[in-house]
């Protein structure tokens, strides 16, 4: 697995690359569409190839974990063989999870004991299981076993948390040197920079984890309900530090707003349920501005859902009857909404690397960024 950083826009530090994976070249940057428990909810994976342009999802590893199980995921040959999908997959490590999980989980120096949210039994996950988790689920990108600290964080608990990060991503990175990939395919580990909003913490994190020389690095522990603000402060301060020729990848992030303004900063990969869960409440993202489809002024707009959509569902539907299908708890509409906000973001970043390329990125985000905020 290797990056090919192809351009940088002269005025931001906008890139374009290519991930190259055993499982196909990603193009940069990429919008990742979440799959927890193997299957982004509501969409076919032959509707992510051919609708939606997905290059690689994610899966889930503690949801994957408890169900289907690992026996089940190993017999079948991998997530990959399980689920029908021959592109790349990245796995998170669980950390997430157990940032979320806070009133039945206890976190100690060996690792997370936590009671599973189907039948409320008790497990033990530590760097070394989360790794072999993964190896085990078939992921291509092995995602660090890290503590997600919540906003707000006290200075300490920050500081502590990041160091016994630290010392967790050591042991992951033990654990892959002394363990094999499955299923005749490369794994990679990424680390997670931490750190909450403290830019000291940030600083020694980045320099920490840049120091490990990893495939690619992600951002972890923002978009946690910090302002944006601050989420922008520790992103640029951090990129700045990650290495320049090797992919960045930010965590759970976030709106289309939120997506251009980080690419700005130098980061090439996201992910965020923001496309897919919105989508299932109604709200839409679209070239024009953002849509909550279930207001009435949409009863009686026979209009394409998006007439500038990419997705075939743009304008084969109308904004009226994706209305009808929504209030209605209808599946298809969730479908559709899903299909359209994700294949939305799908597009977003592909023109965004085509304006880089093309050395006029500074100024079409500019024009968009407004559209994209715009409530219609």
């Amino acid at each position: 697995m290797h990056f090919d950083l192809q351009f940088t826009d002269s005025k931001t530090k906008a890139r374009a690359g290519l991930l190259h994976t055993d499982h196909g070249v990603i193009e940069t940057p990429i919008f990742m569409p979440v799959g927890t428990a193997g299957t982004v909810k509501g969409v076919h994976q032959q509707e992510l190839k051919s609708e939606v342009n997905a290059q690689i999802i994610l899966g889930n590893t503690y949801h994957l974990y408890l169900r289907p199980g690992l026996e089940v995921l190993e017999q079948a040959g991998g997530l990959h063989q399980f689920i029908g999908w021959d592109k790349p997959i990245l796995t998170d490590s669980g950390g997430y999870q157990v940032y979320s999980m806070s009133g039945s989980r206890k976190i100690i120096e060996e690792g997370v004991r936590f009671q599973s949210h189907i039948d409320g039994s008790y497990h033990f996950f530590t760097p070394e299981r989360a790794i072999d988790i993964q190896r085990t689920i078939g992921a291509d990108i092995i995602m660090a076993f890290d503590e997600c600290t919540p906003y707000p964080c006290e200075y300490d608990y920050a500081k502590q948390s990041m160091h016994m990060t630290h010392r967790w991503l050591k042991r992951c990175f033990s654990q892959m040197e002394i363990t094999e990939p499955k299923y005749g395919f490369e794994q990679a580990l990424f680390p997670i920079v931490q750190g909450s909003v403290y830019k000291d913490l940030r600083t020694e994190s980045a320099e920490t984890i840049a120091s490990h020389n990893a495939v690619g690095n992600a951002i972890g522990g923002l978009s946690v309900g910090e302002p944006d603000e601050e989420l922008y402060s520790m992103t640029d301060l951090v990129c700045s530090i990650l290495p320049k020729e090797k992919p960045r990848y930010l965590m759970g992030v976030g709106t289309p707003v939120n997506l251009l303004e980080c690419i700005s900063m130098g980061v090439d990969m996201f992910d965020c349920v923001m496309p897919s869960r919105n989508g299932r409440h109604g709200m839409l993202f679209t070239s024009e501005g953002i849509i909550n489809i279930k207001n009435e002024k949409w009863q009686f707009d026979f209009s394409a859902i998006d007439p500038n959509g990419t997705a075939s569902v743009d304008q084969v539907y109308s904004k009226a009857y994706l209305r009808h299908l929504i209030k209605s708890k209808e599946n298809l509409g969730i479908q559709i909404a899903t299909i359209h906000n994700l294949a939305f973001y799908l597009a977003l970043v592909k023109e965004a690397r085509k304006q880089i390329i093309d050395g006029t990125f500074s100024q079409w985000k500019d024009k968009m960024i407004p559209k994209l905020q715009n409530r219609l």
